[in-house]
């Protein structure tokens, strides 16, 4: 038995809460994950799962080897590594993640001319409008646009964005054209869930912050979706500034509300805590932060 594989299908089950929620992480049949996990358990002569027809537990032998397992886990991640070399020069593989329109926007450009100047660095970029789990993802690094919740991530801010509403300039003459959030009620809107609430758009800062109602006539996940149904006259919709100006410079989207923007957000780029950064990440936000905070400014 590979003990090292069956560790990582271990911290995948425990994680992914299932044997084959794991499968489908891992790209594995579900017989193999959970064959795994019971010649790791019989190697060991404990339990460290108990089943169900719901749900897993850990026991409390399962609990303290968790823990050993992410620890050996990551120390072989670091050896493996530094016997790479990833700690003398800039190579190897940079696993970095961004919202989908930031990235194609921004990052991208930024990450071609990177591997223009580092030829033995390969880029896995990850664009998705959701927070992906660093370590969980084996991610290096990622864009996050909000304030960040205190954890073990260590942040470079390189911007600040804002919460515009926008439409086509088709609906406003047609609807008219909302001179304050509490006309939003009157409207037709498409929520980007990743965004705002189910319900409400809020205005304002801090405890001074008004939740206005919608109605939303079309909800979506991406912010492209939003955008495009926007500009097809669905109605209004709430995006991120640098999401809505190519739109709105070409005319195909007009920005309203501006006086009533909220507090603008932090851009930052996030990694996780390390006694020692590989050579590739700390190239990459060397060469990257000034670039993005250029383009952001």
């Amino acid at each position: 038995m590979d003990r090292l594989a069956a560790m990582s299908v271990f911290v995948a089950v425990v994680e992914a809460g299932s044997f084959s929620g794991a499968a489908r992480q891992l790209r594995m049949p579900v017989p193999t994950v959970s064959r795994k996990v019971s010649e790791l358990e019989a190697q060991l002569t404990a339990r460290l799962l108990t089943r169900s027809t719901r749900k897993l537990a850990l026991t409390e032998a399962g609990t303290a080897y968790l823990a050993a397992c992410k620890r050996i886990l990551e120390d072989v991640t670091a050896a493996e590594r530094g016997a790479a070399g990833e700690y003398q020069a800039p190579r190897g593989e940079l696993a970095i993640t961004a919202p989908i329109v930031f990235g194609r926007l921004h990052v991208v450009p930024v990450v071609a001319e990177f591997l223009e100047l580092y030829p033995e660095v390969n880029v896995q970029l990850t664009l998705v409008d959701r927070p992906l789990h660093l370590l969980d993802e084996h991610l290096d690094l990622a864009v996050r646009v909000g304030e960040l919740p205190d954890s073990t991530l260590v942040a470079t801010r390189i911007g600040l964005l804002r919460k515009v509403v926008c439409a086509s300039p088709g609906y406003l003459a047609k609807y008219g054209t909302p001179r304050t959030p509490q006309e939003l009620t009157n409207h037709q809107c498409v929520n980007f869930a990743g965004l705002t609430g189910p319900e409400g758009w809020s205005f304002g800062v801090g405890r001074d912050q008004e939740p206005i109602r919608i109605r939303a006539r079309l909800v979506v996940n991406t912010a492209e979706a939003a955008l495009d149904a926007a500009i097809a006259g669905v109605g209004l919709t709430r995006v991120l500034s640098y999401q809505a100006a190519p739109a709105a410079k070409a005319g195909a989207l007009v920005v309203v509300l501006k006086k009533y923007q909220p507090a603008p957000l932090p851009v930052s780029l996030v990694y996780t805590r390390q006694p020692l950064l590989p050579q590739k990440l700390r190239a990459f936000l060397d060469y990257a932060a000034p670039r993005l905070k250029a383009r952001l400014a």
